[in-house]
């Protein structure tokens, strides 16, 4: 059976630099794809090429027979202005569902009814008719998570999407992850930074850091030497951090 999303020999170029190269990796169907990666590893290009929203310079981007690319429910890393976004709740899942049908000014009965189910998947019934902009950091990501539903029953792409959460709604928001794989198959591919948890769930790595580019299922990846190499520069970090802290209250 072909994979849900499979990228083949994948090159991208802006001028002279090259962004991605050769990279070839693989989503199933129920999978759970993380990508982790220092900041200007390729993995914004990456999600920009999965939307179509960045052309190729070669390689290919396939789907399986049944699943376009159009599907892929995508939660974005939030900024300042979409926090800010002047609608209610209800409005702003219900929007998800634009991409199911073309250029009709109003929601379908079929739509209403999507967006009912996952409010209450997620939660959030009874935010329905609350501003959008009035809620928590956590709150808004399970809206947002609510509208990426209604786009597709079998691919989520989630880029950053704990950052400027606190660490409790970080840990919620892994665990809806988890429960939206485990039980609906819903295929997951998490792009992120966090080179710990952002590993806790996943069952293949891609990991992408400018010419080294390592895809292997989550078992051979906590194996390699690139893991290793991650464990290692997370120690570094927190000796260094401990060091300022020490010199700078003592």
């Amino acid at each position: 059976m072909k994979p849900l999303l499979q990228c083949e020999h994948v090159t991208v170029q802006f001028g002279t630099h090259t962004v991605l190269s050769d990279l070839s990796f693989s989503v199933e169907a129920g999978d759970y794809l993380s990508v982790i990666g220092k900041n200007g590893s390729g993995k914004s290009t990456l999600i920009r090429c999965l939307l179509r929203l960045c052309p190729l310079t070669d390689g290919r981007i396939g789907t399986a027979e049944d699943f376009s690319r159009k599907e892929i429910g995508y939660l974005p890393q939030q900024s300042g202005i979409q926090r800010d976004f002047p609608a209610t709740v209800e409005e702003v899942v219900c929007s998800g569902c634009l991409g199911n049908h073309s250029f009709l000014p109003f929601y379908t009965k079929k739509d209403k009814l999507e967006a009912e189910k996952n409010m209450h998947r997620l939660g959030i019934c009874q935010l329905r008719k609350r501003s959008y902009r009035t809620l928590s950091g956590g709150q808004q990501q399970r809206v947002l998570l609510a509208r990426a539903l209604c786009a597709t029953r079998k691919l989520l792409l989630l880029d950053e999407p704990v950052t400027g959460l606190d660490p409790e709604a970080s840990v919620e928001f892994y665990d809806i992850i988890r429960e939206l794989n485990e039980q609906d198959h819903i295929a997951i591919i998490m792009v992120s930074h966090d080179m710990q948890k952002g590993l806790e769930d996943a069952k293949h790595v891609l990991y992408l850091d400018g010419d080294v580019q390592y895809f292997a299922e989550i078992g051979e990846f906590r194996q390699s030497d690139i893991a290793r190499q991650i464990a290692q520069e997370g120690r570094q970090h927190i000796h260094l951090r401990e060091v300022y802290y020490d010199r700078k209250f003592t």
